[in-house]
């Protein structure tokens, strides 16, 4: 599979950031030519993966956000985001439909959204050192190698 752009983007862990973040993965993704469906599937995992960075990551807390977002000439987009949190000590646990760490405030349903949208969802993650959710999606629509 040969690599045919990649950008990366850090940005603070504000809600604002979401929208953005969602934006820019959309139109970076736009080269490979996707339906709108698989464009509205990758912009919904992004939010998912971006909002839990903010969200749980940080906590009441700020910091930094990178995402790296790749294509593929398979063609796929391959997006990794990536914070520098709280970390998550189970990661088997927090990827059950309604698991959260904000009681009351949260339906639990991060993960399960991007496995729903995504071809593979990948979590890495350690206590203190943060999470890297990598996320996957084979494009069914022409490639464009511009």
């Amino acid at each position: 599979m040969k690599k045919l752009n990649e950008m990366k983007l850090t940005m603070e862990s504000r809600s604002v950031n979401e929208g953005f973040s969602r934006a820019v993965v959309a139109a970076f993704a736009a080269l490979l030519d996707p339906t709108l469906e698989e464009l509205s599937d990758i912009k919904t995992a992004v939010s998912e993966a971006v909002t839990n960075a903010i969200v749980h990551g940080y906590r009441e807390q700020s910091g930094p956000v990178f995402l790296t977002a790749t294509l593929t000439d398979k063609p796929s987009v391959r997006i990794r985001v990536r914070d520098r949190g709280v970390g998550i000590a189970d990661v088997a646990e927090a990827r059950r439909p309604l698991f959260t760490t904000m009681q009351g405030e949260r339906a639990g349903l991060g993960f399960a959204v991007m496995e729903s949208f995504m071809d593979r969802v990948q979590v890495r993650s350690a206590p203190g050192k943060g999470t890297t959710v990598t996320l996957e999606k084979t494009i069914g629509g022409k490639r464009h190698d511009g």
